[in-house]
């Protein structure tokens, strides 16, 4: 049912029927363990240093190797308030981060001293027990192929309505599946004029029309980008920017659009530099592929070379594994997984082939001395604008005398460093300017060679890559108990965990992704289909067959209707790994096009919809709200953004993005699409960060929904919705004459309906305000419409 006043429904509510101790935990609690801790200590990020999961009451409660985090009603018996008020200097949290503000330090206290309620629970059965070996594994549903069960999606649902008792809802109203399909296949609404013409019989061909639409690979890009963990910067300690990784967003968009088949698109990201191509182009395309292993957050910092190389592949390997598989994986680095049939030895294992892989993802640093890694160059890219900071021949002269004197200023200190001790002079006072010299030094080096090395002599761009390719020195890793590189144990030769039993060898010559890559997609494997299916069910339905879509082991939860999904991973192999098929067979099907009609008696047997009674009212992500703004306010640009942002800089470093004038405070000022956004890690733009946008730390099938008072204040005060809003009020001035026709307009515009009669004797008693200026009540009027409700969701 749509909102009697859309257009004055701007508030969020925040009301609950919990009482103040959850309200405070959900507003001052789990927002910070999101941020600060779920990415070392959670189910969802695949690990749990010192044994300690922070995602859970019991987790949080029972703690990890010292002892429990929370003490209910004890602060002082508390391990993470000590933690993270850095009262010991050996259990600092954050880890290698300034210590959170006191105000928040005080919230932590306050609710532990208060009893720490936590409404959380795990997705583990508590009376259900783990296989504690790979033969028990392996009769664990998910870990079986997938079994063929004749059946239609119609078919598998409406059986499990019927042994409930249940019927499905009626079809929707025609407009309501036109504006689900856009928003669902193009992240963008249906114009009026669509809207007006759709009829149920236009349906497949519709379906057709938007599948072929280039802004399909945006919006469904966009999902791929958020499992591979894009960003654009390193984040983390050392937060420097990574100019090329643009390429690989580009990438995957046009995959996407070109429907490239499912296994060939995680055999490309994981092994294209092995793959054969014809030309220089097909060349560029599968290096650039390989990005996927090269954007994650790196510890720049890490000086220990050996712990910075175990590092990476560690965070390689888990993204590969959560990504493709829903799998943890790396949870076995220190020690046998806990809940999951995975040992240090499939760990290990593994991790050789990553070990045995080097990894480029530079920025305009580039040093033997440093962690800061080199770009691939492409090959010719004959025609391709290759966008980046523009350079002169001239200014390319002025980098290379700077770097002359540099270095010559370099020889100079140390050789009166040098001087001074073999004639026994002490120059302890000088010590300090010697030091920031040396730094200067350093730093203005690194990136003039990072510059010199992105062009040629005229100042022209390299075609340059984020990517993998083999390691000179191709090896098995060493088994290390606890993790640590201390203590190695047996070499474990590379293969592939154990309880999922599909052919595969490693050759001793090569890193072994290749073979990694067709073990993944083989049709043996039982995990590779079934996830990928589950996570196009997650987006067309508000929730997955399985919820937890990260999380298929034992500690995730277990499937609403596991026929179906065989039965969709079976036919999307069939259908030779397609997706654009996938989607259209479950869009076309009688449940998808369900109304969301409540019934008090279906919502009571089934309050979470897990049997599909009827369609999920769904809010909209980040993105759609932002392009859905522009693009009914039409100033939405939809060509393509030639590279990025990011690639324009001046800087290495993004973490004092305030100081950067090419960077908009809010980091939009553009009116192209979300996708081509600048995305740095621990800066996102504000638009999305407000609306539960991903985080590029971790690899996300599923963005939590947040519903909280700041996203009501910034609809209501944000810079970007005021301008769109007035954007808007343009367009209708321009486009209809008079009062009734503009408020009718913008609804058609926002909505795809006109108003019903109450809202127009509203709207009409609005612009009829006394002494008001008119072009200023327009806008408020439009700012009311964008900032509903009905604006924000799909029914």
């Amino acid at each position: 049912m749509k909102p009697a006043l859309p257009f004055l429904v701007v508030c969020v509510c925040t009301c609950s029927a919990w009482g103040e101790d959850m309200t405070f935990f959900e507003f001052r609690i789990r927002p910070v363990l999101v941020k600060q801790c779920y990415e070392c200590h959670s189910v969802e990020s695949g690990k749990s240093k010192g044994g300690l999961t922070l995602d859970t009451k019991e987790g949080i409660r029972s703690g990890g190797d010292t002892g429990p985090a929370i003490v209910p009603e004890d602060a002082a018996k508390s391990l993470l308030l000590a933690a993270i008020k850095h009262s010991d200097p050996d259990l600092e949290m954050p880890p290698k981060k300034s210590k959170l503000p006191d105000a928040v330090i005080a919230d932590f206290e306050t609710w532990i001293k208060a009893g720490a309620a936590d409404p959380r629970e795990s997705a583990v059965n508590a009376a259900e027990r783990p296989p504690v070996d790979v033969e028990s594994a392996r009769k664990f549903w998910s870990y079986q192929k997938p079994k063929k069960v004749d059946g239609t999606i119609d078919g598998f649902i409406r059986a499990k309505l019927k042994e409930q008792g249940l019927e499905p809802a009626p079809a929707a109203e025609p407009v309501v599946v036109l504006r689900r399909l856009y928003f669902d296949l193009i992240g963008l609404p249906p114009t009026p004029e669509q809207a007006a013409a759709f009829s149920m019989e236009m349906l497949e061909d519709t379906v057709d029309e938007l599948l072929r639409s280039p802004r399909f690979g945006e919006r469904w890009g966009r999902h791929w980008l958020d499992v591979a963990r894009y960003a654009e910067s390193n984040g983390r300690e050392s937060n420097l920017a990574f100019p090329h990784a643009w390429r690989y967003r580009d990438y995957v968009t046009d995959a996407v659009n070109a429907d490239v088949p499912f296994d060939r698109f995680i055999t490309e990201q994981i092994a294209g530099d092995l793959l054969p191509a014809q030309g220089d182009a097909e060349r560029a395309r599968l290096l650039i592929a390989t990005g996927f292993l090269a954007i994650g957050p790196k510890g720049l910092n890490e000086m220990n070379k050996a712990q910075f190389a175990a590092d990476v592949a560690d965070e390689q390997l888990d993204t590969v594994t959560r990504a493709v598989l829903a799998s943890s994986v790396a949870c076995a680095r220190c020690h046998d997984h806990k809940t999951e049939p995975f040992s240090m030895e499939d760990y290990y294992a593994l991790a050789g082939i990553f070990k045995s892989t080097q990894t480029f993802y530079g920025n305009w640093i580039d040093s033997e001395n440093n962690n800061h890694g080199h770009l691939i160059r492409l090959p010719n890219l004959s025609g391709q604008v290759i966008p980046n900071r523009p350079v002169t021949a001239d200014r390319v002269k002025q980098l290379k005398n700077d770097l002359a004197k540099l270095n010559a200023d370099e020889i100079a200190q140390n050789a009166y460093v040098a001087k001074a001790k073999a004639e026994g002079r002490d120059i302890s006072g000088e010590y300090h300017k010697i030091l920031t010299n040396s730094i200067r030094i350093l730093w203005t080096r690194g990136g003039i060679e990072g510059q010199l090395e992105t062009v040629d002599d005229a100042g022209h761009a390299l075609p340059l890559c984020m990517g993998v390719q083999d390691a000179r020195h191709i090896a098995d890793s060493r088994l290390y108990e606890r993790g640590e590189l201390a203590h190695p144990a047996k070499a474990m030769p590379r293969g592939f965990p154990r309880v999922i039993e599909v052919e595969g060898r490693v050759p001793p010559l090569h890193s072994g992704r290749l073979e990694l890559a067709q073990w993944l997609t083989s049709r043996d494997n039982p995990l590779t289909a079934r996830v990928m299916a589950n996570r196009v069910w997650r987006h067309l339905f508000g929730a997955g067959i399985l919820r937890t879509v990260d999380n298929f082991g034992f500690s995730g939860e277990r499937p609403s209707h596991p026929e179906l999904l065989d039965q969709l991973a079976l036919r999307f192999m069939d259908d030779g790994w397609s997706v654009k098929k996938l989607i259209k067979e479950i869009v076309l099907s009688e449940t998808y096009r369900q109304a969301s009609t409540y019934r008090s008696a279906a919502f009571n047997q089934d309050p979470d919809n897990r049997l599909l009674w009827r369609a999920n009212k769904r809010r909209l992500e980040a993105e759609v709200i932002r392009d859905s703004m522009l693009d009914v306010a039409g100033v939405l640009d939809t060509s393509r953004r030639p590279g990025s942002l990011v690639a324009e800089l001046d800087g290495q470093s993004v973490s004092l993005i305030g100081f950067n004038t090419k960077l908009p405070s809010d980091l939009d000022g553009s009116k192209r699409r979300s996708i081509y956004l600048p995305v740095l890690r621990d800066h996102l733009p504000d638009v999305l960060e407000q609306f539960d946008v991903a985080n590029p730390n971790l690899v996300t099938g599923d963005r939590d929904v947040t519903n909280v008072p700041l996203q009501a204040l910034y609809l209501l005060n944000g810079p970007f919705v005021q301008e769109q809003a007035a954007a808007l009020a343009n367009r209708i001035t321009r486009e209809k004459s008079t009062v009734p026709e503009r408020i009718r307009h913008a609804f058609l515009l926002c909505f795809n309906r006109p108003p019903d009669s109450q809202e127009q004797q509203l709207a009409n008693a609005f612009f009829q305000t006394p002494t008001a200026d008119q072009s200023k009540l327009l806008a408020a009027f439009c700012q009311s419409l964008l900032s509903s409700a009905e604006f924000r969701f799909i029914d």
